[in-house]
């Protein structure tokens, strides 16, 4: 795996993908910082729940947990039970530059849930799944513009923040399966980017 580079989602990045222009937010540096503040706070708790109950899956899906392009990786195996949402710690899987669907792959990839997160806080802001890890980004995307939004708020606010994306390729190849376990995941972290969770923080971003 390459090293974690944080993109910061400039419109020159984006060029290629789809047309995204950055409206200038209307958000004050409290407004923003309380505003993040807040979704630190609960998520928090919801961590420290998850690892005071310690799940008994969480050794082996950590360890299993691989690299978003790794062909010699077999993902036939993908769990046909259940899992539990509390099984998947997304700051634990290893980060991704979100600019990772611009490299070259030699495969679609691999059914997976994604988690983007802030690491400058800390902080899970989007939760998704897709059939094909290495192209789900390669079309339009609502969070891209979110992101996008997020980060300008950052920069012309002078404040910092650190993108990343993460994968757990263990999920269920099965679509239903795999989109009632990111469901379940939404609504334990509620990440702000998904619109389960709007009702919860607002949609300062979203515009």
């Amino acid at each position: 795996m390459t090293d974690y580079q944080p993109s910061l989602f400039s419109a020159s990045e984006l060029r290629g993908s789809y047309k995204v222009t950055p409206v200038t937010p209307q958000i004050t540096v409290d407004a923003l910082n309380q505003w993040k503040q807040r979704i630190l706070d609960y998520q928090q708790q919801v961590r420290q729940q998850q690892l005071q109950q310690g799940s008994l899956f969480q050794s082996s899906l950590f360890e299993a947990a691989a690299p978003l392009i790794d062909p010699s990786n077999d993902h036939a195996d993908h769990y046909c039970e259940p899992v539990s949402p509390d099984a998947i710690d997304p700051f634990r899987l290893p980060p991704q530059n979100t600019e990772f669907w611009r490299w070259q792959a030699d495969d679609a990839g691999v059914a997976a849930l994604y988690f983007v997160i802030d690491y400058e806080r800390s902080i899970l802001l989007y939760v998704g799944e897709t059939v094909k890890s290495n192209q789900r980004w390669k079309g339009e995307h609502d969070c891209k513009r979110y992101l996008l939004n997020y980060r300008q708020a950052h920069y012309q606010l002078q404040l910092s923040s650190r993108l990343g994306i993460a994968f757990w390729a263990q999920a269920p190849a099965e679509t239903r399966p795999r989109q009632r376990l990111e469901l379940a995941l939404i609504k334990k972290w509620r990440s702000p980017f998904n619109k389960e969770n709007w009702q919860f923080w607002g949609t300062p971003f979203v515009y």
